[in-house]
């Protein structure tokens, strides 16, 4: 009797942002703006680690994928979501939902794998400087970024299959400006206790785990640097690593308090914002933070624009 009362939906409805019309334009410039700052920044590092030798480390083999990966999240929502702020009627085909739920867990939690490693390379880099080449040989830095790629396409393929088996009836608007898992999960018509069982089983270790060991690592470097009395390598290292701290509690701390610690009073346009801060803020971000203002980064630069005028000439 259930399946009768049941029909297929071909299409989700994204109710996006909660913009006044007057505002909408505004927002537009500022989200294609961000968005374009955003493949810029993350081009640009991809591109100088590929043409400059002396950037071919672990460090870079890292920053490189986590470049990669910003420039895919973004563009995973930002796309759409400037689109259907040019439309009158803001839908996103099912199987499109599907897709675009995949590809952003897959980016996402590619993105936290990532900074776990790159956590590790400055932990190896400042406690064990004499035995780094050696602990951070190319063999395992090729792992650790085979390892994240397999890891999250699988996490992300399993919650997608999940959500396909899911039934969905006339309620097909989602209070969101993409496919959220959670928000699409609401929609449900039929039975989801396994998809909020395997969330809660698999997708809290996924962002607590990462986010835990990205911690211990930076303590770790805290505590090897206070033992050195050297007031330039504290600055030094202290500047980098709050840096980065504050970059990866922004990216951890949004998710983890959307999807793991959600309040009763949580709003729609509370959690939109938190979803804005990780979708859009901080792939704009980590390559200023972790890349362009890096002294190797701008070496690199200069190399590439020196090579290629003395060329032109």
């Amino acid at each position: 009797m259930t399946g009768r009362n049941q029909s297929i939906i071909s299409e989700f409805l994204l109710l996006g942002l909660p913009i006044q019309p007057e505002h909408q334009n505004l927002f537009y410039a500022l989200f294609l703006s961000m968005y374009l700052i955003t493949v810029l920044g993350n081009l640009i590092i991809i591109i100088l680690i590929r043409l400059d030798s002396h950037l071919h480390t672990p460090m870079y083999l890292f920053l490189s994928n986590l470049s990669f990966s910003d420039l895919c999240f973004s563009s995973v929502t930002i796309p759409k979501l400037l689109q259907n702020m040019q439309s009158q009627v803001p839908s996103i085909p099912y199987a499109g939902c599907l897709t675009q739920m995949y590809f952003f867990l897959f980016f996402g939690d590619l993105e936290s794998f990532l900074l776990v490693a790159m956590a590790y390379d400055s932990y190896v880099a400042i406690c064990f400087p004499l035995h780094y080449t050696t602990i951070m040989s190319f063999k395992l830095c090729l792992s650790l970024v085979v390892l994240s790629w397999v890891l999250t396409m699988l996490h992300a393929l399993l919650h997608t299959l999940l959500m396909a088996r899911v039934s969905f009836c006339v309620e097909n608007m989602i209070p969101h400006f993409f496919c959220d898992l959670s928000a699409v999960l609401k929609l449900a018509c039929s039975e989801s206790h396994v998809n909020e069982l395997v969330i809660f089983i698999i997708g809290g270790p996924v962002v607590v785990f990462p986010f835990l060991l990205i911690i211990v690592s930076y303590a770790r470097i805290v505590s090897s640097i206070l033992k050195v009395p050297s007031s330039r390598g504290i600055h030094k290292a202290f500047s980098t690593c709050g840096s980065h701290i504050s970059m990866v509690s922004l990216f951890f701390g949004t998710i983890i308090g959307l999807y793991l610690c959600p309040s009763a009073n949580n709003s729609t346009v509370k959690e939109t914002i938190m979803a804005l801060m990780y979708t859009v803020v901080t792939p704009m971000l980590n390559p200023f933070i972790y890349s362009l203002r890096n002294r190797d980064m701008k070496g690199a630069l200069r190399r590439v624009l020196c090579k290629k005028k003395s060329f032109c000439v």
